[in-house]
C-alpha cells in the first residue's frame, strides 16, 4: 500500500488517516524514523513504554555469574 503526504513549511506532515488507524496512534504518540546506509527511511510507530515490558521473559530458576556469562559469550560470540 502506498499513501502520500506532504511537507509543510515547519517541516510537518500529516501521517494518514489508515495509516493512524491501523497502527493506533494517537495524538501524543512518539515516531521513530531509521535511515539505512542506502538512504531508505522507516518509520516506526513508539506506541508501548519500556517499562510496560517488564515480566514478559521468565526468570532463571539459578542465577547466572558474570564468569558463566563471559565464558557463553566467548563460545557464542564469534557464531553467526
Amino acid at each position: 500500500m502506498t499513501t502520500m503526504s506532504t511537507l509543510s513549511s515547519k517541516g510537518q506532515i500529516t501521517i494518514p488517516k489508515t495509516i493512524r488507524t491501523r497502527h493506533h496512534l494517537e495524538i501524543g504518540d512518539k515516531i521513530e524514523f531509521m535511515e539505512d546506509d542506502k538512504g531508505v527511511v522507516t518509520i516506526w510507530p513508539v506506541t508501548q513504554n519500556v517499562t510496560n515490558l517488564k515480566g514478559m521473559i521468565a526468570k532463571l530458576d539459578k542465577p547466572v555469574s558474570i564468569e558463566e556469562m563471559n565464558h557463553a559469550i566467548i563460545m557464542e560470540g564469534g557464531k553467526l
